[in-house]
């Protein structure tokens, strides 16, 4: 069956009105979230993760891809009015789209970034259709030695690719790793790290290590800044429709965009904040008035906001297609996958593939929801900035609090008649060392990708020593093998040079506005 098939028989799944609203209330609870000051793509996806917990799968991912895409689009508001980046890949964004706010242009800078968005997205999406088709013929060879590679290239990957050192990129990994070793042992039945406590004979809940991680650990940090406490945003003022001479500057950019962002969100060591940097690069390259970046220009919006969102869609290539997450973003999305007892990889579209393809054709849904949302209702989504900071944050440890115990709230430890929710302590330890992490400016992704396919890699490790009989030649016996330990290796090289090359213009950008 060919992809066009394929993908109009998902269109008809994700075109039924139960999918159809799912999509719609996760777009809109994606990008409410995502507007929200100090909240980024990754932490709306992990706060609304329970919510789809009680679904089926299929709606709970077709939600659960809304929730994404709107995430990614709420972040460019924070930062083009509050000059409060969620994340780095929206750096750039507020660095052109905030200097376009303060000069009164700031519903333009919102309208060219959700038409970007729009576009690259729309763009994106079917590139991850035809593509992944290919990329899951060639994963079906793999053998056991050849998966373990691939989990060395994931490791290594969110070690080199999350913050700005290796080395607390591995310690953050290590911690996610030993976190995988809690239950008991698959293939022995012996009980590892539970410490004699029952409800640890499972293993550490993904869902709740995410939700900690992510959104009690950022809330705790930011409530604890209190620059970031006393932001204020800048009000749109003037038209928020784009004039004949913003369309005319940024529709090569819209698609400049989506050429850098989505190959590189498809590397297993891209990610959108690198795609955002090299795209901001070249606009301003090719750019006929250079000397207003640094002071609104547009195409500063345009392009990097095009890249970040074929960025998003281009990720999903590498988790759907290999099970490898190469952002914060997809490790939750991973985790969405799992609760589930869905394992992304080639597997899936053999096993699961209506589910998948379904998948897919509603990303092309919600980003034309996302279109119809987005623009006619920028006032409604810029007054919720208004939330006071103490009640926002007080909503969020009460929602990430209800949703861990809506998904795993059985009442079995304490003391006497005082009975709490396990889960419910692991969320306040886990929260808490999700503030350690940020204080001290450790990745928190590794974390949770360590958690997820650190058990997956030892797990192929045995089969593969089984086979050989111990013989750890078998590792490297493979072409495949040996292909993505050099790629390994090239993820530790690959975005440094690129980090530098794309900040390079950014930071000479933010020097010459010093002068």
């Amino acid at each position: 069956m060919s992809t066009f098939d394929l993908l109009a028989q998902g269109l008809i799944a994700a075109l039924q009105w139960q999918n159809l609203l799912y999509a719609l209330i996760g777009v809109t609870l994606g990008t409410a979230v995502g507007v929200l000051p100090g909240i980024g793509p990754a932490l709306t996806v992990a706060l609304l993760l329970p919510v789809t917990y009680k679904l089926d799968p299929a709606g709970s991912l077709i939600m659960f891809a809304g929730i994404y895409y709107g995430g990614m689009y709420g972040g460019s508001t924070t930062s083009i009015l509050l000059n409060t980046p969620g994340e780095s890949a929206s750096i750039v964004t507020a660095l052109e789209g905030n200097k376009m706010a303060r000069q009164g242009r700031g519903g333009p800078a919102l309208a060219t970034a959700a038409i970007g968005s729009f576009i690259a997205g729309l763009l994106a999406t079917i590139g991850l259709a035809f593509i992944a088709p290919w990329v899951v013929r060639f994963a079906l060879s793999f053998g056991p030695a050849d998966y373990f590679a691939l989990m060395v290239l994931a490791f290594v990957t969110v070690s080199a690719a999350f913050g700005d050192s290796a080395l607390r990129g591995l310690t953050a990994l290590f911690i996610g790793l030993g976190l995988g070793l809690i239950g008991i042992d698959l293939q022995t039945g012996q009980t590892r790290l539970a410490f004699g406590i029952p409800d640890l004979l499972d293993g550490i809940e993904v869902t709740t290590l995410a939700v900690a991680l992510f959104a009690i650990g950022e809330t705790l940090k930011t409530s604890s800044d209190p620059a970031q406490i006393n932001t204020q945003f800048t009000a749109i003022k003037g038209s928020v429709w784009m004039t004949l001479e913003d369309w005319r500057r940024s529709w090569a950019s819209w698609l400049r965009g989506t050429v850098i962002g989505f190959p590189i969100g498809a590397m297993p060591a891209g990610g959108a904040d690198v795609a955002s940097f090299l795209s901001y690069s070249a606009e301003k390259s090719f750019s006929k008035k250079p000397e207003e970046f640094g002071h609104g220009a547009i195409e500063g919006v345009a392009g990097p906001e095009a890249a970040n969102n074929a960025s998003a869609a281009g990720t999903l290539v590498p988790l759907l297609t290999l099970g490898l997450p190469t952002t914060a973003t997809a490790a939750i999305m991973l985790a969405g996958f799992q609760q589930f007892g869905l394992q992304p990889g080639p597997l899936l579209f053999t096993n699961n593939a209506p589910l998948v393809w379904a998948l897919i054709a509603s990303l092309l849904v919600a980003n034309l929801m996302l279109l119809v949302l987005n623009l006619p209702l920028i006032g409604v989504w810029v007054r919720l900035l208004t939330i006071p900071k103490p009640w926002l944050y007080g909503g969020i440890l009460v929602f990430a609090t209800l949703g861990t115990l809506g998904a795993n709230g059985a009442m079995s430890t304490g003391f006497g008649p005082v009975r709490i929710s396990f889960e419910l302590v692991l969320l306040l330890a886990f929260g808490v060392l999700g503030y350690i992490l940020r204080r001290f400016d450790y990745p928190i992704a590794p974390v949770v990708v360590g958690l997820i396919l650190g058990p997956m890699a030892e797990q192929q490790l045995r089969r593969a020593l089984a086979i050989s009989q111990g013989d750890v030649g078998i590792l490297l016996a493979s072409p495949v093998s040996m292909v993505l330990y050099a790629a390994a290796a090239a993820a530790i090289i690959i975005p440094l040079i690129m980090r530098l090359r794309g900040k390079g213009a950014v930071l000479g950008q933010l020097a010459s506005d010093e002068d």
